[in-house]
């Protein structure tokens, strides 16, 4: 079947491979498989596939794996058994990551939201130390599917264009930026064009775009010296989107002349006259 996740023992000795129904470890020297494991083998009457989505080779020999039924599991390579199981979500776990100790476990599911698992002593003292969730995170709406773990911090980002990084408080030592949770969102497209002859902005917003002059000086300077402007930036026009539809693209040419927009269903090309100070717009 199809590989869908791998991922190297720390030693480099062996390699865990997630598919559809089964995970695998296969040996680097010799290239064969040495152990085989389905991973629905102790569900009954299960009548859909069961997708390994991602997966973690830790330096104990522990697998842990994220599949498609919202569950993250944690094997014994060596018997092919079944150590630990944990059911997070009604969907699917689709990322994890390990904290360089290994000892702290981010995941990520289909619902948005994202976990985090530790390894905690059984009881106060105790040398047996089993994974717990620990923290429920919601901080996406859509499939979280890239997850990073440093070491003061749970990092996500999903389909939603959001990056988020999740501050761990007990690893912080001061309050500071670094204690703070960050958000940032990342645009799926570009969002303003530049006509360099002209020197004019647009800008694009859901339903409309704003047109500027850039603002000039007589001065000269080095880069990233603020120059005094002779000439304030001038907001030139505002173009309006009829209907529902966000505005999906636009662009305005080099010289400044004409603007252009397309949403899902609808291409507006738009002819820009300057007349003195003013400036008039009529519809191609």
């Amino acid at each position: 079947g199809r590989i869908l996740c791998l991922s190297w023992h720390p030693s480099d000795t062996h390699i865990a491979a997630g598919s559809i129904d089964v995970l695998r470890v296969f040996n680097v020297s010799s290239g064969q498989t040495v152990q085989r494991i389905m991973v629905n083998y102790h569900v009954q009457k299960v009548k859909r596939e069961c997708i390994v989505w991602s997966i973690a080779f830790l330096s104990s020999g522990t697998v842990v794996t994220s599949d498609s039924f919202g569950r993250v599991q944690f094997w014994d390579w060596e018997r092919g058994t079944l150590l630990q199981s944990h059911t997070v979500s009604t969907s699917a776990v689709l990322s994890l990551a390990v904290s360089e100790k290994e000892d702290s476990i981010i995941v990520g599911t289909s619902t948005g939201a994202t976990y985090q698992f530790q390894l905690l002593p059984v009881k106060m003292g105790s040398l047996e130390k089993r994974w717990v969730r620990t923290k429920p995170f919601q901080h996406h709406t859509h499939d979280v599917r890239a997850v990073a773990h440093s070491s003061t911090a749970l990092i996500s980002g999903g389909l939603d264009a959001q990056l988020v990084i999740r501050p761990l408080m007990e690893k912080m030592q001061k309050k500071g930026y670094d204690a703070v949770l960050r958000k940032f969102t990342f645009p799926h497209r570009r969002l303003v064009s530049c006509a360099r002859k002209a020197r004019l902005l647009l800008f694009q917003f859901s339903q409309h775009l704003e047109l500027w002059r850039l603002g000039s000086t007589d001065e000269t300077g080095k880069d990233g010296e603020v120059l005094p402007l002779r000439r304030l930036p001038e907001h030139l026009l505002q173009l309006k989107s009829k209907g529902p539809e966000h505005i999906y693209c636009s662009c305005v040419s080099p010289c400044g002349s004409w603007v252009t927009y397309s949403t899902a269903s609808r291409f507006h090309l738009y002819r820009v006259q300057y007349e003195g100070d003013g400036v008039s717009i009529k519809k191609v």
